[in-house]
């Protein structure tokens, strides 16, 4: 097994050559959850993300001959980048395989460093066959995003540099996908700190590290917005340790994810994509778990597709009631249409989208329908914008 004194030797490998990452206390996370939360902004990473380290760690170890033949990885995006950018810093030859799917953001991100970039298959499972079968032929040196004792160490040093900023951590909370971030996170936690509790959080669309360590059969499902720990197969050495250090594994849905996002938008100004918003989304979900204690968790990543972000965030003004949708009823009679958006406004409400419908309608012929998505300031203020309606003799209701 990895031991503490591998990811002390990875942090001083490390050192100077990605950045030592704020991990702050959060007022406001604090207030909403009842726990203490201490956030771990490793999305402030240059490629905005952990991976960087693991990759670091195992290149910075290659021999000459290794150099010289180059490297190969499969990744949706991350561990790509990471790669790409320590492969072109020390000279090296990257190949980077990534399935179909992934983010044209990430892609062009990792184009962008220099890799030559292979697109195969529809999981990170497919990608993986594939990098081996080229490193086979090409006589690269493959490097796993999660399944290598070098990477598994390399992550390791975000909780080291936790622990040193909050000595007096109670728990940490880790997003999981092949386990490498949380499998290292728990070596070093655990002999820094024995008492310490570690909880991975993964996607109820990707439980394998959940049936894995559980025993459980939890179907996976094909996609998520937690991309990054959309893995169907987790790594054998990650799980080894998980079973044995981890205390928990917990499991969010995509509106928690969602939720955490947009939050983390709001409350810290910082954006973090779907795999790096999971362990908030687990508290956010689980707060009587945490509450009283002092909760670190890790920002994992902050690349995310902006038309997906745009998305996120329109969805999550729905949920918290800053937009709404709205069916009115009324007379289809010169000034019905004027009357409708002048009582909006007046309850003031700002109108993004106007729908006018006639023949789509089970209304009798002389009325209309006119469907309304308006902006408010929450749940309230749409009841006082169907109540304005109402007085106006129109007949409103919210569309779910």
């Amino acid at each position: 097994m990895i031991e503490l004194r591998d990811i002390e030797a990875a942090a001083a490998r490390l050192q100077g050559q990605l950045l030592r990452t704020p991990c702050v206390a959060s007022r406001t996370l604090s207030d909403i959850t009842g726990a203490q939360v201490f956030l771990k902004f490793e999305n402030l990473q240059f490629t905005a993300s952990f991976k960087e380290r693991g990759a670091c760690n195992k290149l910075a170890q290659l021999t000459p001959a290794q150099r010289q033949r180059g490297v190969i990885a499969m990744s949706a995006g991350n561990h790509a980048q990471g790669v790409a950018y320590h492969a072109q810093r020390l000279g090296l030859r990257a190949v980077i395989v990534m399935p179909r799917f992934t983010p044209s953001v990430k892609v062009e991100r990792t184009r962008g460093f220099g890799a030559e970039i292979v697109l195969h298959g529809d999981t990170l499972d497919e990608a993986r066959q594939h990098a081996l079968s080229l490193a086979a032929e090409q006589q690269l040196v493959f490097v796993h995003p999660y399944d290598d004792a070098d990477i598994v160490a390399g992550q390791g040093t975000v909780a080291l540099e936790m622990l040193q900023e909050v000595p007096d951590l109670d728990t940490l909370l880790v997003s999981v996908g092949g386990g490498g971030l949380t499998a290292g996170m728990a070596i070093a936690a655990k002999a820094i700190r024995p008492a310490i509790a570690i909880i991975g959080v993964q996607t109820t669309r990707f439980p394998a590290m959940v049936n894995a360590v559980k025993g459980t059969n939890y179907p996976q499902g094909l996609s998520t917005i937690a991309e990054g720990i959309a893995v169907g197969t987790p790594g054998q050495i990650p799980l080894a340790i998980i079973k044995i250090l981890v205390d928990d594994l917990l499991l969010v849905d995509e509106g928690d994810i969602e939720q955490a996002i947009v939050m983390l938008l709001e409350v810290e100004k910082t954006l973090v994509e779907g795999a790096g918003a999971a362990g908030l989304a687990a508290l956010l979900k689980h707060p009587q778990q945490f509450r009283g204690k002092r909760v670190g968790l890790v920002l994992s990543g902050g690349n995310i597709d902006p038309l997906l972000l745009a998305s996120i965030i329109a969805r999550g003004m729905v949920r918290a009631g800053r937009l709404a949708r709205i069916r009115v009823s009324a007379r289809d009679v010169p000034g019905t249409l004027a009357r409708i958006t002048a009582t909006v406004a007046e309850a003031g409400a700002n109108i993004d989208e106007v729908h006018h419908q006639r023949a789509f309608t089970t209304l009798a012929a002389q009325n209309v329908e006119v469907e309304l998505v308006i902006q408010t300031r929450g749940p309230q203020h749409i009841a006082q914008v169907l109540g304005q309606l109402l007085d106006a003799g129109l007949e409103a209701q919210v569309i779910q």
